[in-house]
């Protein structure tokens, strides 16, 4: 964990798609002066399910997991972040402990906000108030089709839902089929919420029926539509 001096939350682009992308000059300039850029390396946890929040984070740079384990002692990914999103908020304004773990997937940069200068935002500033209300709303979406999914739908269409959830929040590489991020077969279980050997087989199929190409960690997505099909979403 390293800490950073920058950037500037003044003039930094990514606050302008955070939930702080209301904020007036004086109240970024308030903001940048209480934060803190730390650098998490790959692999390292941000925080720890249990822990009592101190602040919040907004990802600057990098890939986070957010995970939980189950009462099997299972890992489950439940929410991936990228630039711009914000990460304890729920528990800092519950007051209670992190539901969650975060971990960095890749080299990462984030800002560290003290939980008081955040409660200070949210009071002044209605308009930060309601982009926390939109995340909440989000949230809670993402959740109960989760719940549904793994109730209802077949294995591969939840390994197949992983894939594009992977290339709408990391995007591609130069090639624009390569999914941007280095992922085990055990996240991607953990994404899908099914078993390693099971998420396995289901990459497999489509590697078969030339929807996906395996690389290592790597996944190449070579037929969008027919993996839209695979996981039962049509544009």
């Amino acid at each position: 964990m390293i800490n950073e001096t920058h950037p500037n939350c003044v003039n930094c682009d990514v606050r302008y798609k955070s939930i702080f992308c209301d904020l007036n000059a004086e109240e970024a300039a308030i903001l940048n002066s209480y934060k803190n850029t730390i650098v998490f390396k790959k692999g390292q946890s941000v925080f720890m399910e249990g822990a009592y929040p101190r602040g919040l984070y907004c990802v600057n740079s990098g890939k986070i997991k957010i995970t939980q384990i189950g009462i099997d002692g299972k890992e489950q990914i439940v929410h991936l972040a990228k630039d711009a999103d914000v990460m304890g908020y729920r528990a800092i304004l519950s007051g209670d402990k992190y539901s969650c773990s975060a971990v960095a997937m890749v080299d990462s940069s984030l800002c560290f906000i003290p939980k008081d200068v955040f409660y200070s935002l949210v009071e002044r500033n209605s308009k930060v108030a309601l982009q926390v209300i939109h995340l909440f709303s989000k949230e809670l979406r993402v959740a109960e089709n989760k719940i549904t999914n793994i109730a209802q739908r077949p294995v591969k269409e939840r390994v197949a839902q992983g894939l594009l959830l992977l290339k709408e929040c990391y995007g591609c590489e130069k090639d624009g089929c390569t999914v941007n991020i280095v992922i085990t077969r055990e996240e991607i279980a953990n994404i899908s919420g099914t078993t390693r050997e099971t998420a396995i087989r289901a990459l497999f199929e489509l590697k078969e029926e030339k929807i996906i190409e395996l690389n290592g960690k790597k996944i190449k997505i070579l037929k969008q539509g027919a993996l839209l099909k695979a996981a039962n979403v049509f544009d």
